[in-house]
C-alpha cells in the first residue's frame, strides 16, 4: 500500500494598497459596463485562482521590468497584478489595465 504524503503549502499573507484597491474597482467597473454579468464573474474567478497562485507561491512569477523587487502577474490579456514580497507577505502593489501607459505605474 502507497503511503500519501501530505505537503503543508505555506500560505503568504496578502495586503492589498490603496492603489491595488482602486485599480480592481476601476477594472470592475469598465467590465461591469462593457460585458456581461457572466464576464464580470468569469473575470472574478481568474483573479480569484491567481491571489491563490500568488499566495501560496509567489516566486512562480517573473519581475517587472521596471523593478527587481516587484513581480507581475497577468491576470487576463488586458490585466496585470503587481506586488512584492516581504518575507511572509505579499503586497499587492497595483492592479492595471494593461493598456494603460506603463510609465504611469507607481512601483
Amino acid at each position: 500500500m502507497k503511503q500519501q504524503r501530505k505537503f503543508m503549502t505555506n500560505t503568504y499573507k496578502l495586503i492589498w494598497s490603496d492603489e491595488a484597491l482602486e485599480g480592481l474597482k476601476e477594472i470592475i467597473a469598465y467590465l461591469e459596463n462593457k460585458f456581461s454579468e457572466k464576464d464580470v464573474k468569469k473575470f472574478a474567478k481568474k483573479l480569484d485562482r491567481q491571489l491563490e497562485i500568488i499566495q501560496t507561491n509567489p516566486e512562480s512569477f517573473p519581475f517587472s521590468p521596471k523593478s527587481k523587487t516587484v513581480r507581475r502577474s497577468i491576470i487576463a490579456k488586458l490585466t496585470s497584478i503587481y506586488y512584492a514580497i516581504d518575507k511572509d507577505t505579499v503586497k499587492l502593489i497595483s492592479i492595471i489595465d494593461n493598456r494603460k501607459n506603463p510609465h504611469s505605474l507607481k512601483i
